[in-house]
């Protein structure tokens, strides 16, 4: 595995264990997977996008990634609706390669227990703490 430190892991924003971000704006939450995810994934050549308007539990899966080596699930960071998907990816899933955290983002949320859940998410030290634990436990 490659060094924790040559990942992104922007401020502002908060973390899942299982490689997603959410970033809180006016009431939403813009979601999609890690630098780090993005990079182990590799090429990702299709996803799954929930419709607009399911309804999604925290840390429950909402669609998948395809990448040429595997596909893996999507897992919400948070609980709450769907009120939007980054319809660039349909065509340009390389996006979430290149801009895991601006062009590639993958769905919008409105939360509906933010309170409850946000204090359950990993800062960007945190995070970044946990990417160094991965790698130790791998070398």
């Amino acid at each position: 595995m490659s060094n924790p430190s040559a990942y992104q892991v922007p401020d502002g924003l908060l973390y899942t264990k299982e490689h997603e971000w959410a970033r809180l704006t006016g009431g939403t939450a813009r979601v999609g997977i890690t630098d780090y995810a993005a990079k182990t994934l590799n090429d990702i050549v299709y996803l799954t996008l929930p419709p607009i308007g399911k309804d999604v539990k925290q840390l429950s899966s909402f669609g998948t990634v395809e990448s040429i080596k595997a596909v893996s699930e999507l897992y919400a960071p948070l609980s709450g609706t769907v009120v939007g998907t980054n319809q660039d990816l349909a065509n340009h899933p390389e996006l979430i390669n290149q801009s895991p955290y601006e062009k590639g983002w993958i769905i919008e949320l409105k939360p509906s227990m933010l309170e409850q859940e946000e204090k359950t998410l990993l800062s960007p030290k945190q995070y970044q703490d946990f990417l160094k634990s991965l790698d130790e436990h791998q070398s």
